[in-house]
């Protein structure tokens, strides 16, 4: 017994070369679609380049409203991480560095756990007395900001609201921190 040319799966005879046949099509097709996706969410993330970052209204982890529009006019370096990130967790306290050294030139520092919960990045943030605001992100900020697929990810907005730069995983601090400098010397 074959399975008919208009079925899908193959129980009937799952060693029939046309049912063989048909799993290495589904299996590319599947293929092709998550990377396709994963290519669309890189291409959304590289195309926020040049233009104004999503803007977003958040309950930082103190319970404050924390609005990307209230930093006009301020550097922003913003960063998605997580608590089981140990590169996150090299990244955080040069960032917190960096808020007291450049923060009387107008920068400021937001981070964006994506943890699950609060209370481990609240943990986390007492740890590492971090000295910038810290809200929780979810898929819906996530997916503004292209997917974040991977952690740390790090984006520079400048001045006028307008993405800068970007910089996924574990990345050469000494880069963005020149790209930084670039960014609060220009008016």
């Amino acid at each position: 017994m074959t399975c008919a040319p208009s079925h899908l799966s193959c129980a009937c005879a799952p060693r029939e070369p046309a049912c063989v046949r048909r799993r290495w099509f589904l299996a590319g097709l599947i293929g092709a679609l998550v990377a396709s996706s994963a290519a669309h969410t890189a291409f959304a993330a590289q195309d926020l380049l040049n233009k104004h970052a999503p803007v977003f209204s958040l309950r930082d982890l103190n319970g404050q409203t924390l609005r990307l529009s209230s930093f006009r006019g301020k550097v922003v370096l913003l960063n998605f991480w997580a608590t089981w990130c140990a590169p996150c967790q090299l990244e955080m306290p040069v960032f917190a560095a960096w808020q007291r050294q450049y923060g009387p030139q107008g920068l400021e520092v937001i981070g964006i756990s994506m943890d699950d919960d609060a209370p481990p990045p609240r943990r986390l943030v007492e740890r590492l007395k971090l000295n910038y605001p810290v809200a929780m992100g979810d898929e819906h900020l996530a997916a503004r900001y292209g997917g974040v697929l991977g952690l740390p990810l790090t984006f520079l907005i400048d001045r006028n609201g307008v993405v800068r730069a970007r910089f996924q995983g574990e990345t050469d601090l000494k880069g963005i921190e020149n790209r930084l400098r670039t960014l609060l010397a220009q008016p």
